[in-house]
């Protein structure tokens, strides 16, 4: 490992960490140096460094990354040496461990920040702040007349710590290639530019939810369950509610009592005749499912729930048991299997932070093996979810959010933290087969 030579912006000295699989850029690789300051690899996996007092002279990096794992040297550190000079640049081939492959950074700011400053390209159309978003959490997606609608709970903003919290909406194009980037084309306030709330007229403060995205009465209509909450456990009003395309925001139609749990959850979806979902923390597995109308999905006694919501799933390696803590199952063509991807609560690695890979013939299972496919050291990745219109044959897509709030680090990653991260996942991997 060493100087490549490649010359670049005349300014920096250019890092670039690769999958030593694929070669493709690896995202969120901390390289830190002997006097503990950290560089965090952008989206294409390039570090712009300029470093007055160290450039020409021999650097020792410490590389560190979630999955990721470089080979110790006799002492048992894992990094490298390189001299930093101006214009050049140096290639690192970073080893992976988990599974799935790590993509990109799909939300906030700064996504290629490194890779603009270096004078490298970067996907046409991904500018370096979208929508003033800082950071956004957990994603529902749903493909409604034509286009992808993505929404988002608490959204962050540049100009003050508290941004909106009443969801945040964008939309993109579903012929993107994930590979290369998702362009979100954020619903936007024209006075800010900020990200504006789709539930425009809440009927009192607090932050409003959403779950069940799920687009029926064939393709005419989008909805979601909401809900507007006091704090993390209260909740004050529940209820459906329909997207109006005309002002690009949702509005309420039913409402439902706010001491009971939503009809359905989860990510929602069709299948039979039938909308499936999931119900109070039997996420992901389907166990509640409604006609695709709204007249049904306002009655609640048309909900029909079919299975207990438990989930047995098991480590296919050790036979240890997985706690599950949501997810989503969606049908696979390539593999012609119903597929889930299912974050495990309380994990060896982190409390919120490990991702395991679990298929079976029918809906109903047995769902009883997973394989792990994505770790996270002592870092959150919640609310994980699949994108089945992008399965691209023996690739499928998945995204979660990437945060350092309950698995007890008290650092969090610059730029990353409070965002979404999308990954790939093999499935011709041999790993996978149970």
């Amino acid at each position: 490992m060493g100087n490549t030579g490649v010359l670049i912006s005349p300014r920096y000295f250019g890092i670039r960490v690769v999958d030593a699989a694929t070669g493709r850029g690896v995202p969120l690789v901390e390289l830190r140096t002997t006097n503990d300051v950290a560089y965090i690899t952008d989206s294409a996996g390039w570090i712009a460094y300029d470093e007055p007092g160290l450039m020409g002279t021999k650097i020792w990096f410490a590389i560190k990354s979630h999955g990721y794992e470089y080979p110790k040297d006799g002492f048992g550190y894992s990094g490298v040496a390189l001299i930093p000079k101006p214009g050049e640049a140096a290639t690192i081939k970073l080893p992976r461990k988990n599974i799935a492959e790590r993509l990109y950074r799909v939300t906030g700011q700064g996504i290629y920040r490194d890779s603009q400053l270096l004078g490298k390209p970067v996907p046409k159309g991904i500018a370096q702040i979208n929508g003033r978003v800082m950071g956004q959490d957990s994603v529902l997606v749903a493909l409604y007349k034509g286009k992808l609608h993505w929404f988002w709970g608490d959204t962050s903003r540049p100009e003050y710590p508290l941004g909106q919290f009443g969801t945040a909406g964008a939309t993109s194009d579903p012929r993107d290639n994930p590979d290369e980037a998702i362009r979100l084309r954020y619903f936007v306030d024209e006075k800010t530019g900020f990200s504006r709330p789709m539930f425009p007229s809440p009927k009192g403060p607090g932050p409003v939810w959403i779950t069940g995205l799920a687009v029926i009465e064939g393709g005419s209509k989008l909805v979601c369950l909401y809900s507007r909450m006091k704090d993390l456990g209260t909740c004050v009003e529940r209820g459906l509610a329909v997207f109006n395309d005309a002002k690009a925001c949702f509005e309420p139609v039913a409402e439902f009592d706010p001491k009971q749990p939503e009809p359905l959850t989860g990510h929602p979806f069709l299948h039979d005749g039938w909308l499936y979902g999931t119900y109070e923390g039997g996420a992901p597995k389907p166990c509640v499912r409604v006609k695709p109308t709204l007249a049904a999905m306002k009655n609640l006694k048309s909900y029909d729930h079919f299975t207990e919501p438990k989930l047995s799933l098991k480590d296919a390696k050790t036979g240890d048991l997985i706690s599950n803590h949501g997810g989503s199952v969606f049908w696979n063509a390539y593999r012609q299997r119903w597929v889930m991807i299912l974050l495990e609560k309380l994990g060896k690695s982190s409390n919120v932070g490990e991702v395991w890979y679990a298929e079976a013939k029918d809906l109903s299972g047995p769902w009883d093996k997973a394989v792990k496919i994505v770790t996270h050291d002592k870092m959150d990745f919640y609310n994980v979810t699949q994108h089945p219109y992008f399965d691209r044959g023996r690739y499928l897509y998945f995204e979660g959010t990437y945060v350092n709030t309950f698995s007890g680090n008290p650092e969090a990653t610059p730029r990353y933290n409070y965002n979404q991260i999308l990954y790939r996942l093999d499935l011709e991997e041999k790993r996978l087969r149970v």
